[in-house]
C-alpha cells in the first residue's frame, strides 16, 4: 500500500501491468486534496479529476449521506468498506474510497449473479468493497441499492439496457443554440431523464452564439413542461452559478448532450479549473467530437458532484413508458379523458388525444413524436421478452392468414 503525504498523488504498480496499487491521501492541512489514479490503467485514464479543497472527509464529499450508511451497515462488520464508483471501464473500476481512490473489479460471486449488465457498478454507484491483502486488485462485493439509474438501449445490442449514470439527483440536458434547438431530440432526452428517476433540467448553451436566444427558450418551453431552463455561456461564465445551486448538500449531477454541446467547457467553468479536455467543434458543419470518452465523477469545489458523460450520437430508449408519460404531461392527462383505458391514440372511437389534436389543443407534432416514441420503446420490449415476441408473431399470423382469406373470397 502507498501512503503519500501533500500534493498530488499518482502511483502505479508497475509489476502489474500499470494497474494503480492501493492509494492512501494524507493532504497537508489546507492543501487540495486529489481524487486522481493512473494513465497506465487499463483503456487509459484521463488525468486529475479535479481539486478538492475541503477538509470533509472524501465519502461524504461525495454524497455518502445517512441513507447510504445505513444501508452498508450490514457489510460494517464483515472488514468491507463503502465506497464509490468514480469511473467504470471495462472488467475494472475506479472507486473512491474514504482513504483515497483505487482500482478495484467485481467479485466473481457478483458477477455470476447479475442478471444483466445493468446491475454490475457503473459510474455513480455506491459499492461495498473487500480490500484483502493477498488480492490482485480489490474485489466489489455488492452494489447498494440506487436511488436512481440513468439508462438507454445499447445502440450496440438489441434490447440491452446501457447504465449511463447512477444514483443522480439532477440530469442537465445540455442542448447547444447557435442554432435552432432540436425540439425532437430534446424530447427523448427529457424522456430518458424522467424515466431514470432523476429531476430534468435543460441546459440552453452556447447562449453568446445564439441569433434568438430568447426565441430558443421559448420553442424550447413548449416541450419541456414542467421542467427548468437556464441559458449558459461556458466562455463568459453566465448561468453557471444557477448550475452549482442544484449540486447544494453533496447532491450528484450528470451531464448529458450530443457531441460538441460545450459539456466539457461547461465542467471546466462548474469545476473552476481545466479538468476537461476540449475541442472545437468544426465549422463546416457544426458537429462537434467525442471529448469526453468515459463517464467519470468529476467532484465540485464546494460539495456534490457532477457525472459527465460522452457525447451521445444515439439516444435510444428502452422500458421508458414512464419517462415519455412525464416528458408529456399534456398527453397524459388528455389520455384519461379517453373511452378505453388502453386507448393508442391512433383511430379508437372516443379519444380525447385524438379530438384534442383536431381541435388545435394538442400540437400535432407532439403526438407524433409521443407515438414514435411509444412505438420504439414497446418494440424494445418485445425483442427482450421472448414470451412478448412470440404473441407478436401469433398476432401478426392471425393477420396474415385473415388477410389471406379475404383475398380468396374476393376472388371467388
Amino acid at each position: 500500500m502507498a501512503r503519500i503525504r501533500g500534493g498530488d498523488v499518482d502511483v502505479c504498480d508497475s509489476s502489474k501491468g500499470g494497474v494503480p496499487a492501493r492509494i492512501d491521501v494524507y493532504p497537508k492541512p489546507g492543501a487540495p486534496r486529489h481524487l486522481t489514479s493512473c494513465a497506465w490503467a487499463p483503456s487509459g485514464l484521463d488525468p486529475t479529476l479535479t481539486d478538492i479543497t475541503n477538509s470533509e472527509p472524501s465519502l461524504e464529499f461525495l454524497g455518502y449521506s445517512d441513507r447510504w450508511r445505513a444501508l452498508f451497515a450490514p457489510y460494517a462488520e464483515q472488514d468491507l468498506i463503502p465506497a464509490r464508483v468514480i469511473r467504470a471501464d471495462r472488467g475494472s473500476v475506479l472507486v473512491a474510497t474514504g482513504e483515497g481512490v483505487i482500482r478495484a473489479e467485481p467479485a466473481r460471486r457478483l458477477s455470476k449473479e447479475a442478471f444483466s449488465a445493468e446491475e454490475l457498478p457503473a459510474a455513480g454507484d455506491w459499492v461495498v468493497v473487500r480490500t484483502d491483502t493477498d488480492l490482485e486488485l480489490p474485489q466489489i462485493e455488492a452494489v447498494l441499492p440506487r436511488t436512481s439509474a440513468f439508462t438507454r438501449a445499447d445502440p450496440g445490442k438489441d434490447a440491452a439496457t446501457q447504465v449511463l449514470a447512477a444514483n443522480i439527483d439532477t440530469v442537465f440536458i445540455i442542448h447547444p443554440i447557435v442554432e435552432e434547438p432540436n425540439v425532437r431530440r430534446l424530447e427523448r432526452e427529457l424522456a430518458l431523464a424522467w424515466d431514470s428517476g432523476a429531476v430534468p433540467v435543460v441546459v440552453l448553451a452556447k447562449a453568446d452564439l445564439s441569433e434568438d436566444p430568447e426565441g430558443a427558450r421559448k420553442a424550447v418551453e413548449t416541450i419541456a413542461l414542467g421542467v427548468d431552463i437556464h441559458m449558459t455561456s461556458a466562455l463568459t461564465g453566465e448561468g453557471v452559478d444557477a448550475l452549482l445551486a442544484y449540486a447544494d448538500g453533496h447532491r450528484t449531477v450528470a451531464l448529458i448532450g450530443p457531441s460538441g454541446a460545450g459539456k466539457s467547457t461547461l465542467i471546466n467553468r462548474l469545476v473552476g479549473s481545466d479538468v476537461q479536455a476540449t475541442r472545437e467543434v468544426r465549422l463546416a458543419d457544426g458537429r462537434g467530437r467525442h471529448t469526453t470518452v468515459a463517464r467519470e465523477l468529476v467532484p465540485l469545489p464546494n460539495g456534490g458532484v457532477l457525472v459527465d458523460t460522452p457525447g451521445l450520437r444515439a439516444v435510444a430508449l428502452n422500458d421508458a413508458e414512464a419517462g415519455i408519460a412525464a416528458a408529456f404531461p399534456e398527453i397524459e392527462a388528455l389520455s384519461y379523458k379517453c373511452r378505453f383505458r388502453d386507448c393508442m391514440h391512433e383511430t379508437e372511437p372516443g379519444c380525447a388525444v385524438l379530438a384534442a389534436a383536431e381541435s388545435g389543443e394538442l400540437a400535432p407534432d407532439r403526438l407524433e413524436s409521443y407515438r414514435v416514441l411509444l412505438k420504439e420503446v414497446r418494440a424494445a420490449a418485445i425483442r427482450a421478452d421472448a414470451r412478448l415476441q412470440k404473441q407478436e408473431n401469433r398476432r401478426w399470423g392471425t393477420i396474415y392468414k385473415s388477410a389471406k382469406a379475404n383475398s380468396k373470397r374476393g376472388r371467388q
